[in-house]
């Protein structure tokens, strides 16, 4: 069954939604940020000799290592580790400080777009003290001999907004591809109860004609051998059409018209002993209610059939209604899977039924539909 106006999901992707989020695209733009701790180890080289600049190298290597944690954690969702190794990038970018100065903030820029993207509610705040922070600290320490880094503010707040969309991006990717998911699934369920409903229908109306004929040809037998063999003819013929319709019913195409289901009842019925009072036109019915009506008629005579042991059975026929009435002892049971499948091929027309029991004795199956504009009952 296709999935209209939808692109087909894949199934590793139906399997896992956030397969997305975790490829390689998230995985370059983790990778990219890499470049800002090797911007600072710049700052090292022209600020820092001896020990002091292994020192300033050693931290910004500790830096990348932790950085690549904290990316794993996130995909991990494990939020503990994660500030954890925020907090272990801080102190790092802290220590950077002395050593590589103003290109110590391109290891800030790494900390404030994570911290941006993954804690949403405090993110403006964070991005706006880190950017504040690389503006005042170089002005403000002296012996850097450095203005106001605007710089260092431009990409801080370039990167965490550049880092913040793409998180957005992407987890709203991974919410549309979870919800085409679903759609598909429940298009499945679908379709396999509307394939469990016709077949009940289909079967249950077929098999019970060709029970009732194999009966009536062997009451025959002995007494006219003709007609119990034209009579076993004619379930040969319905044999052939159930495993037609079951055919059409599992490959999603049948058809069920009310005239053919009131001619087809018609014989069911007398075959059975029942007196039918059927309508011989439909044309009062319109065309976009023939089918549903075709499956109240197949349902309702079936079950007349079936439980009610009737002398008379009538179906009635309006614009909007059709009812099914019967002299016997009852009708199917309102919970039966024939009436379950019946309800909901109303309800999804937007119609109601009623089925019960008739004073002083019968069983009535009514079907009615609302009224559209231009269409009276």
């Amino acid at each position: 069954m296709g999935r209209t106006g939808h692109e087909p999901v894949s199934d590793a992707v139906a399997a896992d939604p956030q397969r997305w989020a975790r490829g390689w695209r998230r995985m370059l733009l983790a990778a990219g940020m890499l470049a800002y701790p090797f911007v600072s180890a710049v700052g090292v080289a022209q600020y820092a000799t001896g020990a002091k600049a292994v020192v300033g190298y050693l931290i910004v290597a500790g830096f990348c290592c932790c950085y690549v944690l904290a990316a794993v954690s996130a995909v991990q969702r494990a939020r503990f580790r994660l500030r954890l190794l925020l907090g272990a990038m801080t102190v790092l970018f802290i220590a950077q400080l002395p050593i590589a100065r103003e290109f110590a903030f391109f290891l800030g820029t790494v900390i404030v777009s994570f911290a941006a993207g993954f804690f949403r509610r405090h993110a403006v705040v964070i991005v706006a003290a880190g950017a504040l922070a690389a503006v005042v600290v170089p002005w403000a320490v002296p012996s850097w001999h450095s203005g106001p880094g605007w710089f260092q503010a431009i990409a801080v707040v370039f990167t965490a907004v550049t880092v913040y969309a793409f998180s957005e991006m992407a987890n709203t990717n991974t919410a549309l591809l979870a919800a085409r998911a679903e759609v598909a699934r429940l298009a499945q369920e679908a379709e396999r109860a509307r394939i469990a409903r016709d077949l009940h229908d289909l079967l249950g109306h077929s098999l019970t004609v060709i029970t009732v004929k194999s009966g009536l040809a062997r009451r025959l037998g002995p007494s006219d051998p003709g007609r119990a063999l034209q009579e076993i003819s004619e379930v040969e013929a319905l044999s052939r059409q159930a495993l037609g319709e079951v055919r059409a019913a599992v490959s999603g195409y049948r058809e069920v018209t009310l005239a053919g289901e009131l001619a087809r009842g018609r014989e069911l019925l007398r075959a059975s002993g029942v007196v039918a009072d059927l309508p011989t036109a439909t044309d009062l019915v319109a065309a976009a209610h023939q089918e549903l009506f075709g499956w109240v008629v197949r349902e309702g005579l079936t079950n007349v059939v079936r439980h009610a042991r009737a002398a008379h059975c009538t179906v009635t026929l309006s614009a909007l209604e059709v009812e099914i009435r019967d002299d016997g002892i009852g009708g199917a049971a309102a919970g039966g899977n024939g009436l379950t499948g019946l309800r909901e091929r109303v309800a999804a027309a937007g119609g109601s039924v009623v089925a019960g029991p008739l004073d002083p004795h019968g069983w009535q199956l009514r079907v009615t539909l609302a009224p559209t504009d231009g269409a009276s009952a």
